[in-house]
């Protein structure tokens, strides 16, 4: 997986050397600008549809926030009663993460600085990865469910940049201009594509859509591969 190392050595970099106070200041109650405030809410609305497709008690339940951030989700999956592995790529993003985490949560919680998809992380009863793939190509992306997929009991939810009008429009302008001091470029998927990615990876589940989500300059489809 060569083409996904390089981009996630991208992504590492951003989000450690570039980012990572836009987004400790995003994921807060801090005022931003307008909008980042609909990046904001559409992020909150995707978040909640997300937990959404896992149930309210998840006491027993072993769930890997891979891309965890600065760990919104790993909070509300640990108020659920989860033993949560929380993994993220960027240090500095776990530091931030691990600071934001009531301390009555603390023992349900493992942070990781590393790779979300480290077979050294162990199993689990379910995986959501919140805008982690969304600068992977297709088979990258199949590759990773074919990874993840024997350890994972039930659900793995994650997220893409859907292939629409609007957004590819922004992807084609983006890749017109130089970005050495700006975000990886996020790569659009259509649902049939990445299905098909996903089987010749050799997936045996079945890749679903969930619910699109558009708040601004935020747009962002959620997908599952379920039992």
């Amino acid at each position: 997986m060569q083409a996904y190392d390089q981009t996630r050595a991208r992504v590492e970099d951003y989000f450690d050397r570039t980012a990572t106070q836009t987004w400790e200041r995003l994921t807060s109650d801090a005022p931003v600008s307008r909008i980042r405030e609909t990046v904001r809410a559409g992020r909150e609305r995707m978040r909640d549809l997300m937990l959404s497709r896992l149930p309210d008690d998840l006491r027993g339940a072993r769930v890997l926030d891979a891309g965890c951030g600065p760990g919104m989700a790993t909070i509300e999956l640990a108020k659920r009663g989860a033993q949560v592995m929380a993994a993220d790529i960027s240090p500095q993003l776990i530091d931030i993460a691990q600071l934001r985490l009531p301390h009555d949560l603390q023992k349900q919680v493992t942070f990781h600085a590393g790779d979300m998809l480290d077979p050294a992380l162990g199993n689990f009863d379910a995986v959501i990865a919140m805008d982690s793939l969304i600068y992977y190509t297709a088979p990258d992306i199949g590759d990773a469910l074919a990874k993840l997929e024997p350890r994972v009991s039930g659900p793995i939810i994650f997220t893409v940049a859907p292939r629409t009008p609007a957004l590819m429009a922004m992807w084609y302008a983006g890749k017109a201009f130089p970005r050495s001091d700006r975000s990886p470029v996020m790569i659009p998927h259509a649902h049939p594509k990445l299905a098909l990615a996903a089987k010749a990876a050799g997936t045996r589940r079945l890749l679903r859509p969930v619910d699109r989500i558009t708040s601004g300059f935020y747009i962002s489809e959620a997908m599952e591969l379920r039992p």
